[in-house]
C-alpha cells in the first residue's frame, strides 16, 4: 500500500463514517462534526486523487471540499455571538 493509497483510504473512510452517523441519526447534516467531517475526507481524497493524476476524482472531491467549507462557513455565520 503506498503513501497516497493510504491518504485516500483515510479520506473515504472519515466520508463514509459521517455519511452512516447521519444517516443512523447520530449526528445531523447542519452539526459542526458532520460538515468538518466531510471537509477533511474530501480534502484528503482530493489530495490522494491529485497524487495519482486522476481528474475526475480531483474534480468530485474538490467540489466536495469546497461546498463542505461553505457549509462550516455557513455554520459559522450563523452561530455568530452578537
Amino acid at each position: 500500500m503506498t503513501t497516497t493509497d493510504i491518504i485516500g483510504f483515510i479520506g473515504v473512510t472519515i466520508l463514509l463514517i459521517a455519511y452512516f452517523l447521519n444517516l443512523t441519526d447520530k449526528i445531523g447534516k447542519d452539526n459542526l462534526v458532520y460538515l468538518q467531517m466531510n471537509f477533511l475526507g474530501a480534502g484528503l481524497a482530493c489530495l490522494a486523487s491529485i497524487l495519482m493524476k486522476y481528474l475526475p476524482f480531483i474534480i468530485l472531491e474538490g467540489c466536495w471540499t469546497i461546498v463542505s467549507a461553505f457549509g462550516i462557513f455557513k455554520y459559522f455565520k450563523q452561530n455568530k455571538i452578537t
